[in-house]
């Protein structure tokens, strides 16, 4: 493969097949940057291999122009749904010792989780999964941007890898106090709201203007949806909570009887 790309001079005033001249020649060489950020655009693990070996250094890559937040290769791959050249910088150490981190410190995790690409999250999530929980400058972790988004399946795999437990990481909140469940509600999201309670989201947690998940409803049918959910959940608890209060009534029974036997 060619490290060079080759243009054609147009020689001639009229732009005809008699006035045309064709000299082929090539031009400088590719800075190697931009070749490796056109081979993860493309999804060609092989030459993003490839360039990686040959310019060690240059494995993350950042992107400095004025939209690229300074996101990675990986954050690029990421993004993309790139899974093969995902699994191919990883290889190669983009993540060590830690997740690169963009201008918004967000992870590509994060940024895979946003954009809903599962097998990639699967993957990311695997390889490290206390990077689930890392938040971004406005307090928002992968969690959060898969509810957001809309994402149930990514959501469902978040849940199952994060550190802690599922419980505890759907009450997390970012800077303005928003929980997971205020995203799903926001944006109408209903079997998101649906995977966030069962994991245990407290719907009535409230942010720092004291709006409830409820509150933030994107749509009344989510709001309908939302508070049927809160009652099922609720209403499982107490049978929950009666069945727990039988079972430990009927061992006490059974614990006095073998006493009023020995006596």
């Amino acid at each position: 493969m060619l490290d060079f790309d080759w243009m054609l001079l147009f020689c001639g005033n009229a732009f005809s097949a008699q006035s045309i001249g064709m000299i082929t020649v090539p031009l400088s060489r590719i800075e190697p940057s931009k070749r490796l950020r056109r081979a993860v655009h493309s999804n060609d693990a092989l030459l993003v291999r490839r360039i990686v070996k040959s310019y060690p250094d240059l494995i993350h890559n950042p992107d400095h122009s004025a939209n690229g937040l300074s996101n990675s290769s990986l954050h690029l791959a990421a993004s993309l749904g790139h899974l093969q050249v995902c699994k191919t910088l990883v290889a190669l150490g983009h993540e060590d010792p830690t997740p690169a981190l963009n201008d918004n410190h967000q992870t590509a995790l994060t940024l895979a989780a946003s954009a809903g690409h599962t097998e990639v999250v699967l993957f990311l999530a695997e390889n490290d999964p206390t990077s689930i929980l890392r938040r971004d400058i406005r307090g928002k972790d992968a969690i959060m941007e898969a509810s957001m988004g809309g994402h149930d399946t990514v959501l469902q795999i978040l849940l199952t890898y994060v550190p802690g437990g599922a419980q505890k990481a759907v009450q997390n909140s970012d800077l303005d106090g928003n929980t997971a469940l205020h995203y799903a509600s926001s944006n109408g999201n209903l079997l998101v709201l649906r995977t966030l309670l069962a994991a245990g989201a407290d719907p009535e947690k409230r942010n720092m203007w004291s709006w409830t998940a409820i509150a933030y409803s994107a749509t009344v049918q989510a709001e309908v949806y939302l508070k049927g959910l809160v009652s099922e959940v609720e209403k499982r608890r107490r049978i929950n909570s009666d069945a727990d209060e039988t079972r430990k009534g009927s061992t006490v029974r059974m614990v006095d009887e073998k006493v009023g036997v020995a006596g």
